[in-house]
């Protein structure tokens, strides 16, 4: 073989490869909204209070057995936020709540993401809600079944470093500063544990 096709055929090989790498990357999982949910509990005068957002998204693009490599960004529409009654959501999207015309997405951005144990990962990255941003670690579980994957877990938040329930609201013997996140992502396409 010459010098020019062993040249070439090296080129060749090493762009090959690195389209193949490019093109894993850029297949992200897809989240499945209508088997996702993501809620919140707080406790007013002592009793819990469970409510949710409807519509959110992710995009996600890991790989379980790389995950230092991975991305996740997710956001949530503020206005979609229910706890089950028109007038507490009402109520939920003025300015001293969640002042859902004003700033109308919360959202998650990834920084790091490592493995924690079988199925688990630690996501570490930043929370933005109401013009506030936080860091924080998200504990995850992924559990798969064929080829659809679950992602579940919580973590909690103090709502006034947020600068939800502002003015009156920020009396912590009414509406309690812990609120409790959950979710459950169901996604397609996610690379096997």
């Amino acid at each position: 073989m010459t010098s020019l096709n062993s040249k070439l055929l090296f080129g060749s090989t090493l762009l090959l490869a690195l389209a193949g790498a490019a093109w894993a990357q850029a297949k992200p999982a897809v989240l499945v909204p209508a088997q996702s949910d993501v809620s919140f509990t707080s406790k007013q005068m002592g009793v819990p209070v469970d409510g949710k957002f409807k519509r959110f998204d992710a995009q996600i693009a890991f790989d379980p057995k790389k995950p230092e490599t991975g991305k996740v960004a997710f956001t949530i529409d503020i206005a979609s936020a229910t706890l089950g009654a028109p007038e507490f959501d009402a109520e939920l999207a003025k300015a001293a709540w969640f002042d859902a015309k004003k700033i109308p997405q919360a959202s998650f951005q990834s920084s790091a993401i490592k493995a924690s144990g079988p199925g688990k990962f630690d996501v570490t990255g930043k929370l933005s809600i109401k013009g506030q941003t936080r860091d924080i670690t998200v504990p995850v579980t992924i559990a798969q079944a064929g080829a659809v994957s679950t992602a579940t877990g919580a973590f909690a938040i103090k709502r006034l470093e947020f600068k939800i329930g502002e003015g009156e609201w920020s009396d912590t013997s009414m509406v309690a500063n812990d609120v409790q996140v959950k979710f459950k992502l169901t996604l397609n396409g996610l690379a096997p544990l």
